[in-house]
């Protein structure tokens, strides 16, 4: 009889817990996400284990706040999963405080970064020529200014890139083969620029690079700084 008994509370326990309680599908519902979503935030530890009814998610207000929490820094605020999961998780006020302040150092630099790709792109407006690389007189000016040519002196656009190559042959050994790899490309199966996710050309000597141009170093350098 306490057996029956026992087993009729524990029913009706679950019963409760179900009727004041989403399943995963109501709170992935909820935020407009899928719930598959919410599977993946719990298994990385944004979200903690939800409670369970007869084997299944639930979740009770608490717990969708929680899931909210996690949209409004993982998506609204583009935060990567370990950052969200320090605001998440219940840290305290300080350690999850720091973490936003970062990042929102991290988006203030982005932004900068892209006033200024903005402000280069309206002032190419400013040109009336048809086609930039044949009419353009300012055209030479403006790469000696804003990319990597500008770091050789060569005023003759043909020699400087003869002796950006002259250079670039003595920082690697390249076989007689190289016009034809230069032509090719780095192949299929070449690494990823860490920066932009461009195929990086392998060298033949010392350690792999992880940039495709100085440039996405740069870049990549400047991020590291802005986020610690």
């Amino acid at each position: 009889m306490s057996e029956i008994l026992s087993l009729h509370v524990d029913v009706m326990s679950n019963e409760l817990m179900t009727q004041q309680s989403a399943t995963i599908g109501d709170a992935a519902a909820l935020f407009g996400i899928a719930p598959s979503t919410v599977r993946w935030w719990e298994r990385q530890g944004v979200l903690p284990d939800p409670s369970r009814s007869g084997g299944r998610r639930v979740y009770d207000a608490t717990e969708l706040r929680r899931i909210g929490l996690a949209y409004l820094c993982s998506v609204t605020g583009s935060m990567p999963l370990e950052r969200t999961a320090s605001v998440t998780v219940g840290n305290r006020h300080a350690q999850w405080q720091s973490v936003i302040r970062d990042h929102a150092a991290v988006i203030d630099a982005t932004i900068e970064e892209l006033l200024n790709a903005r402000a280069y792109l309206v002032h190419l407006l400013l040109c009336t020529d048809d086609d930039m690389a044949t009419n353009c007189p300012h055209l030479d000016d403006e790469l000696r200014r804003h990319t990597p040519r500008g770091r050789i002196a060569e005023s003759d656009l043909v020699a400087a890139a003869m002796f950006a190559g002259r250079q670039t042959d003595r920082l690697s050994t390249r076989d007689d083969m190289s016009g034809v790899r230069d032509e090719m490309g780095p192949g299929p199966d070449a690494p990823s620029c860490a920066s932009c996710g461009s195929p990086v050309e392998r060298s033949a000597r010392g350690r792999p690079r992880k940039y495709c141009s100085q440039a996405c170093r740069q870049r990549r350098y400047r991020q590291t700084v802005t986020s610690r």
